[in-house]
């Protein structure tokens, strides 16, 4: 029978060391889409129902551009981060690797091309 510390027999079994990142990053996504939804909301919904070239010349405007491409880099990571805490949550084994993977290349993915957009329309 060997003498193990309380340390010693919980050592490997703790924490990941990555619990505070994914925590904090949630928190200041949050904080930033608390301002960033409701000026692109107002934004956006101020073009509803106007014609396709007035759209797009207040779209390719530096503000409503920045605003837009902030909104979608700033809540695509925010569901990254969201989705892979339930995924590490919920499912086990080399099915969350898997899920993790495909719904980070989908959320990058969906980033890109939301960003491609919004550049095609300012530039």
């Amino acid at each position: 029978m060997r003498y193990l510390t309380d340390r010693k027999r919980a050592e490997g079994l703790g924490s990941a060391n990555s619990g505070v990142h994914h925590f904090w990053a949630m928190k200041l996504t949050s904080v930033g889409l608390l301002f960033l939804i409701p000026v692109f909301i107002f934004m956006f919904g101020s073009m509803l129902g106007r014609p396709h070239a007035e759209v797009v010349a207040y779209f390719a405007r530096p503000f409503p551009a920045l605003v837009a491409a902030l909104t979608i880099i700033v809540g695509f990571k925010h569901f990254r981060d969201g989705v892979q805490v339930l995924l590490e949550d919920y499912v086990h084994g080399t099915a969350r690797t898997v899920w993790i993977i495909l719904l980070t290349c989908v959320s990058y993915g969906a980033m890109a091309a939301g960003l491609f957009a919004i550049a095609k329309i300012a530039l």
